[in-house]
């Protein structure tokens, strides 16, 4: 079902943000909830779902019952999402800036066909939703992982394997979201919690760690569970391949997050409060989150993405003390 939902672009021709590389065409992207407008970021993380059915020899069945290849189509939506949603700093418009280098959106509102930007869910076109850059940050890593045990001759219809893992890896998505002036505004505190918002205010400073009970800005607990596992896992990629200085200080950041958030104020131990992970934010924008009493923001409460990847993110952490890694697939 999820593959099904799958939305056509304009867009034939290979892109890369790389001048010279070979690129992936961004040709179609499936679609959120929301309708076929909308590219969310986090569908990046179900594709899982279509390249492990892939792997067990799933196909989706189309009209006239034509077989659509599930690997073909993650790709495809991977490469739509890292054009649409990931900005890597080329001149597109007067308005862009360095400082707004690899910001991620939530959701692209699009109008078909030509999918044209239309809608940010960060504060301005200038900042970067940390949730967001989250999603991008551990689903490419992850399907990295996954390309690895894919035949080449299998990606040779979406551009061949160096295209698929160029796009996917340095200095494209996931490297790009976590080396940008944006981002290491949300990711650079010593504790590496980030807030919900890149926002440049002294509310924000990096250099001290993120105060979930500040009268600003709320933290967002679920982004650091999120993005932890991206960095693990990238950090192993990038050693598995010889850039060992490079994997050694992803693989730290992760297991530096994941030290945080495992402990007081991020952890709840009130045996009466129903959540895992504290100081994660629901839905800002919307107003949908619960701000205590004497509080000016949301703070203290959890939610279903934060409870989940916390605990995806201490079963990943518990089998690396074992020496097992693990992986979706």
């Amino acid at each position: 079902m999820q593959a099904s939902r799958w939305v056509p672009t304009a867009y034939k021709q290979p892109w890369s943000p790389s001048a010279g590389a070979a690129g992936v065409a961004p040709s179609g992207y499936v679609y959120s909830f929301n309708g076929p407008q909308s590219l969310f970021a986090d569908t990046i993380r179900s594709m899982r779902a279509l390249v492990v059915a892939h792997q067990l020899g799933h196909a989706l069945m189309g009209e006239g019952d034509k077989p659509i290849n599930l690997l073909h189509r993650a790709i495809e939506h991977a490469a739509t999402t890292a054009r649409f949603n990931v900005f890597f700093g080329q001149a597109a418009t007067a308005m862009m800036c360095a400082a707004a280098r690899s910001r991620i959106d939530l959701q692209s509102q699009r109008r078909p066909v030509s999918a044209a930007r239309v809608r940010s869910k960060a504060y301005s076109p200038f900042t970067t939703w940390t949730r967001g850059a989250a999603w991008i940050i551990c689903g490419y890593a992850e399907q990295l992982e996954f390309l690895d045990t894919v035949p080449g001759a299998d990606l040779d219809a979406v551009g061949g394997r160096r295209a698929v893992t160029d796009l996917f890896s340095r200095p494209r998505a996931p490297r790009a979201t976590t080396t940008s002036a944006a981002t290491r505004r949300a990711m650079a505190c010593p504790t590496g919690i980030r807030w919900r918002s890149t926002v440049t205010s002294s509310a924000t400073s990096t250099k001290k760690d993120a105060d979930p009970f500040n009268a600003h800005e709320p933290v967002d607990s679920s982004a650091a569970a999120i993005a932890a596992q991206g960095f693990l896992r990238l950090g192993n990629y990038l050693a598995a391949r010889g850039e060992k200085a490079a994997g050694k200080k992803y693989f730290q950041a992760g297991l530096t997050i994941a030290d945080t958030l495992f402990d007081e104020p991020y952890l709840s131990t009130d045996k009466k409060h129903q959540g895992l992970l504290l100081h994660s934010v629901y839905h800002r924008p919307n107003g949908w989150d619960h701000i205590p009493a004497g509080q000016k923001v949301p703070c203290g409460e959890s939610s279903m993405w934060g409870d989940y990847h916390a605990l995806e993110l201490a079963l990943l952490v518990s089998r690396l003390a074992e020496e097992k890694y693990y992986t979706f697939f």
